[in-house]
């Protein structure tokens, strides 16, 4: 059987075009997937990547829930003009505590992932309540209620982070100990602004962009 009359006999056939597609569908996922199971360097954190403290990753927890991650996303791509408006490009070692993961595609706002330390902590709270007051032509919109709800309300981080220490995380027992006591007195906006700090500091500041 000639390939032409093979081809035509797959395309007359819905079962076996099915088939077919399922089964390159198949080996191209495999031959992407495969490798990355065996890449050390996507399981080894890089030399600063620590785990989220109980403040940041209630923080985080905020980010998602407010959809931040819609318009924010947190990986500057190893392209030149990448690199000179964030910042050094992201490792995938930076990631390695990330659960899920934040990269995003959609930047209708800056990407994040270098902004830890460029701003102050006042300079966060004002810009999160009135994000006008400090760029004019920004279209993000306000958080004022996040300077008035406790972060102690937004979910169990005793049990998360014991959770996370099940998946490999390296939490202590006095890390889990301590977590609910680091929240007393913290408004949502404070733990939201401990994780925007955070972001891209587990990169060394010596290292090549």
């Amino acid at each position: 059987m000639s390939a032409l009359s093979l081809h035509k006999k797959i395309e007359e056939n819905t079962g076996l075009l099915i088939f077919g597609i399922l089964l390159v569908s198949s080996i191209g996922g495999l031959v992407q997937i495969l490798p990355v199971l065996n890449q050390q360097s996507l399981q080894i954190a890089t030399e600063n990547t620590r785990v989220y403290s109980a403040v940041e990753l209630t923080g985080r927890d905020i980010y998602i829930r407010e959809g931040c991650s819609v318009c924010h996303s947190q990986q500057v791509r190893p392209l030149i003009a990448e690199v000179e408006r964030y910042g050094p490009y992201s490792r995938a070692g930076e990631f390695v505590y990330d659960r899920p993961f934040l990269w995003g595609s959609k930047r209708t706002g800056p990407d994040l992932h270098r902004v830890g330390g460029k701003f102050s902590n006042d300079w966060h709270r004002v810009h999160l309540i009135d994000p006008r007051s400090v760029i004019a032509a920004s279209i993000m919109p306000a958080y004022p209620w996040l300077a008035k709800r406790e972060a102690s309300q937004v979910g169990n981080i005793t049990a998360k982070l014991s959770a996370l220490r099940i998946l490999g995380h390296p939490y202590s027992d006095e890390d889990i100990a301590a977590a609910d006591s680091e929240l007393e007195g913290l408004k949502e906006i404070d733990a939201l602004i401990a994780y925007l700090q955070m972001l891209g500091t587990g990169l060394s500041e010596d290292i090549s962009i």
